[in-house]
């Protein structure tokens, strides 16, 4: 019955991953059904009860242990030792825990906060400068161990323009929240236009910083708890900085000499770096349209190129495209069918 109604979803147009997903199969389990001709889902199983199942006294036996005032608030890894060095034993951690699910009893009941599942940020995509960016601080060394300044840098996701920075002596959300509104204003950011990405750290997340998005009419995107992937293009940016032959190998001395390279880096990055992710054209170019006449002049460089030698080519010139879509986040490849 399962391959008659998945055949009959498939006709109506729903792709096999997201069916596999909702019923708990693989597709390739799927793909095995078939060239079996099994006719009916294949994880029916035995139709006898395995001879060493528990009994419904031993099932109520362990039940009522894990209920006594001594193993209520304990879970199957600690009761299971407990009993053991007393010489006692009633099942193993993997059935005491299948027998409490199937009787609704493992939920979360300490003070502590339930684990939460972390879904992957949703995809945003810029298609033009001031539509997505993301935000990230760094530490920058000082003379005195362990303590540092901290750089805040806002990048146009589409553009790669750092469009706002500062270094200071405390990590804190008041002085991102200023930062995020003379980057907005700086730019004439429209409200409701603009997606600012950021990860998990407690300046991202403040009521300050929070307040201040709500201000400005910015949608809010964050990564997921220590998953660095999910900003790349801020954590990119940093490690540009941090292994530019000119990063000093010896900790800044002052705060001002922080701010002076940390300007140098900035004015280096956006207007002559040419960005391999973007057609190699500089972030300021990109961000004010200007590439658009630079990779066509490219593009005729190189026809002209080919026009004069011919026989040197030995097929289309290199590409000078422009990147028109960037994404930040996307969604993952969907996994290649293999035909049954």
């Amino acid at each position: 019955m399962i391959l008659g109604l998945l055949d009959e979803a498939q006709a109506g147009g729903a792709r096999l991953a997201p069916i596999c997903e909702v019923l708990g199969l693989d597709q390739r389990t799927i793909q095995r059904w078939k060239r079996q001709d099994v006719g009916e889902d294949g994880r029916a199983g035995p139709l006898q009860k395995p001879a060493n199942a528990l009994s419904a006294p031993e099932r109520r036996e362990i039940l009522d242990l894990a209920n006594t005032p001594e193993f209520r608030d304990k879970s199957p890894k600690q009761i299971v030792p407990t009993l053991a060095d007393r010489g006692e034993y009633y099942a193993s951690e993997a059935t005491m825990y299948r027998v409490l699910r199937a009787a609704d009893q493992l939920h979360h009941r300490s003070p502590s906060k339930a684990p939460a599942k972390c879904h992957r940020p949703a995809p945003c995509t810029a298609t033009g400068p001031n539509q997505v960016w993301s935000w990230d601080i760094t530490y920058l060394r000082t003379t005195v161990k362990g303590s540092f300044y901290y750089l805040y840098m806002v990048l146009d996701v589409w553009s790669r323009k750092i469009v706002g920075y500062e270094v200071h002596e405390e990590e804190c959300s008041e002085l991102a929240a200023w930062l995020l509104q003379v980057s907005c204003d700086a730019e004439g950011v429209a409200a409701g236009s603009l997606v600012l990405h950021a990860d998990n750290g407690s300046p991202m997340k403040a009521a300050t910083m929070l307040a201040k998005l709500q201000e400005l009419g910015v949608a809010t995107s964050f990564s997921r708890p220590s998953v660095s992937n999910d900003n790349p293009f801020s954590e990119s940016a940093f490690r540009t900085a941090k292994y530019r032959p000119d990063f000093p190998t010896r900790p800044f001395e002052s705060l001002d000499i922080a701010r002076a390279w940390v300007a140098g880096f900035v004015r280096w990055y956006n207007t002559e770096h040419l960005h391999s992710s973007i057609s190699f054209v500089t972030p300021d170019d990109r961000h004010a349209g200007r590439d658009v006449a630079l990779l066509e002049r490219r593009e005729q460089v190189y026809a002209r190129a080919q026009a004069r030698n011919p026989e040197r080519w030995s097929g289309d010139t290199r590409d000078w495209t422009r990147v028109e879509t960037v994404t930040l986040n996307p969604a993952p490849e969907p996994k290649e069918v293999i035909p049954a």
